[in-house]
């Protein structure tokens, strides 16, 4: 059979025909030609074959070997499998040593084992701890010796910080070009590098000055800002211990503190606020009642705080215009929580009451916006409702009603009597929530001669002496012992110094402030039952009782323990005057268990506390 010649086509057994994958549809045509091919001879001889006549795209190869025989995947899985057989020797080679690269103080030690980097350390970096390191601060120099400052070298954290060899195959590589620096891991004695510090910062440190109006007089005086400087104590004190391992001088960072104001925003304070509001007296009209506020006192109370943008925003200080506050308390109606009262020996409820007093939140800007007038100096005074924060309904429901500890103490003398008196009318009728805890000391304030209270005995430092509000503490001991039997939770008191007769032994508690009401010694219980307590006190010339008021949960028992490690008096010589002689009194150790049970006698719980007082001293008076 002739084929032309632009057909391109090959006849293959049908049997043994391959078309190639990539081959398009429209280029195999399948002829059936029966007799056309017969085999003269062999196995198959006479049988007529199938052709198939595959047309093939111009420019096929039929030699084409498969993408994984070719020589650029054979040449690429070479190189890769070589780079793989590199890095792992590179990681058994390297294993447990310091990555390579590493430098430590400017010493190098990668490629080392930790042991030797160690060794390599000590030997470059110990000697430089005696040598002095310039250091360098606002352009003045100044000679530092690590050794005088007490600095010391931790050498194995210093290669420790380091690491290990990572893992990254790249990191690995980059590693042979370049590596990581650390500085050395250092201490010092604080206080001689504190010294140091000091030192340094002396004639580089100023202090900021902010944009600020202050007063001569009724004359305002501008106070204009100025950049503050100081030294970065921290970056300070790691340059100190780690710097001098790698370098002969060492620059020392100086921040600078930017004011906020501007000296135009103190110009425009002076002539827009300052100047007006002294230029005369202003006026508050309360309800029902007008207060003068003078120039001096507004000059007084006039303050002016740097805002984010460079202004000088001006306010009134409260706390400066008490003579405006007294005036206008009188239009004042004080808010008063529910509270109790026990009439008949009876707790009575006494419902919450609304107050309206002088919101000076408002007040206070409006009266400062009048004194920039030059007319009607007036300001009108805004007031506000307060609520209760212990409401009628809330105390109804309390169930407070029946006594739930009660305790009595008694033999006070009549300065401590007074004192014992004003703190009992303070606190009879308070009352703590579920959940609650009462703080005598936050309770009642300060207590001084203001609140009523006059000067007594106490106990200083282990004496006798004499101070106001004296005798407070029979109060909390009597308070105490009703709340421990009512099965409150103690949160926290302190017994006296050494014991005194007439409170019961390790079953005691006294309490302290300073001069101006912060607590030093208090006395706190917690009610942790799931209904309310009242507290009632009731005293007299020669007593005082107190009993707490709510719902009986449990009951309560105190086991004393015995008396033992009983120490002898010291003797203390005060000088003649004021001066009672006394005998002293041992002091000993003893203890108190408080066993808890509920209604049905179940115990719930059991404590001990234990308790050592010191020896009452034996006072000799002197000339």
């Amino acid at each position: 059979m002739n084929v032309p010649p632009a057909t391109r086509s090959t006849r293959l057994d049908s049997s043994l025909a391959h078309v190639p994958d990539d081959a398009a549809p429209e280029h195999v045509m399948r002829r059936e030609r029966p007799g056309e091919a017969v085999v003269p001879s062999g196995e198959n001889a006479g049988e007529t074959t199938t052709q198939l006549e595959v047309e093939l795209p111009a420019g096929t190869d039929r030699n084409v070997r498969p993408w994984w025989r070719r020589t650029a995947t054979i040449i690429a899985a070479g190189v890769l499998g070589g780079l793989a057989v590199l890095y792992g020797l590179d990681i058994a080679l390297t294993a447990g040593e310091v990555p390579r690269g590493t430098s430590v103080g400017g010493v190098s030690i990668g490629g080392l084992t930790p042991a030797v980097a160690e060794q390599t350390l000590r030997k470059a970096i110990a000697p430089r701890l005696s040598k002095p390191v310039q250091v360098v601060v606002d352009g003045r120099e100044t000679a530092f010796v690590p050794d005088a400052a007490g600095v010391t070298v931790d050498f194995a954290a210093s290669v420790t910080q380091a690491g290990t060899p990572p893992l990254n195959p790249w990191t690995r590589f980059t590693s042979l070009f370049s590596g990581e620096s650390f500085p050395v891991v250092a201490r010092g004695d604080d206080k001689a590098l504190n010294a140091t510090i000091d030192k340094l910062r002396t004639g580089v440190d100023r202090a900021l000055v902010e944009g600020n109006v202050r007063f001569e007089g009724l004359t305002p005086v501008p106070v204009l800002p100025r950049e503050g400087r100081r030294l970065d104590r921290a970056a300070t004190r790691q340059a100190l211990l780690s710097g001098w391992a790698s370098a002969d001088r060492i620059e020392l960072p100086v921040d600078t503190v930017r004011p906020k104001a501007t000296a135009e925003s103190v110009r425009v304070a002076i002539e827009q606020v300052a100047a007006p509001a002294v230029s005369g007296p202003a006026t508050v009209r309360g309800d029902g009642r007008e207060s003068t506020v003078s120039a001096s006192n507004i000059a007084e109370a006039l303050t002016f705080t740097p805002s984010e943008d460079g202004k000088l925003v001006p306010s009134l200080d409260k706390a400066k215009l008490g003579e405006l506050a007294e005036q206008l308390a009188p239009t004042e109606k004080p808010g008063q929580d529910a509270r109790m009262t026990f009439e008949g020996d009876r707790p009575q409820v006494v419902p919450a009451s609304e107050g309206r007093v002088v919101d000076w939140d408002k007040t206070l800007p409006a009266l400062l916006k009048a004194t920039s007038r030059e007319g009607n100096r007036a300001a009108v005074a805004e007031y506000r409702n307060t609520q209760a924060q212990v409401t009628t309904e809330e105390i109804a429901k309390l169930g407070i009603k029946e006594v739930v500890g009660e305790f009595t103490t008694s033999g006070f003398a009549r300065d401590s009597g007074v004192n014992i008196r004003v703190v009992a009318e303070k606190v009879n009728g308070a009352i703590v929530k579920p959940g609650s805890t009462f703080s005598l000391n936050d309770f009642t304030g300060p207590r001084g001669r203001a609140q009523g209270y006059v000067e007594a005995g106490v106990i200083e430092e282990g004496v006798p002496a004499r101070a106001v509000g004296g005798g407070i503490s029979q109060f909390a001991t009597t308070l105490y012992n009703a709340s421990y039997f009512a099965g409150m939770t103690d949160a926290g008191h302190k017994e006296h110094s050494f014991h005194i007769s007439r409170y019961p032994a390790a079953r005691e508690a006294t309490v302290f402030q300073n001069p101006d009401g912060s607590s030093v010694i208090d006395l706190k219980f917690k009610n942790d039952a799931p209904t309310g307590v009242a507290i009632q006190t009731i005293w007299t010339n020669s007593s005082i009782t107190v009993r707490l008021w709510g719902t009986k949960h449990v009951a309560v028992e105190s086991i004393p323990g015995p008396k033992h490690g009983y120490t002898s008096p010291p003797t203390v010589t005060k000088s003649a005057g004021s001066c009672r002689p006394a005998k002293g009194k041992s002091g000993f150790t003893t203890s108190d268990t408080r066993v808890i049970r509920d209604l049905s006698g179940a115990e719930i719980s059991r404590s001990t506390r234990t308790v050592r007082y010191e020896p009452e001293p034996a006072i000799v008076c002197s000339d």
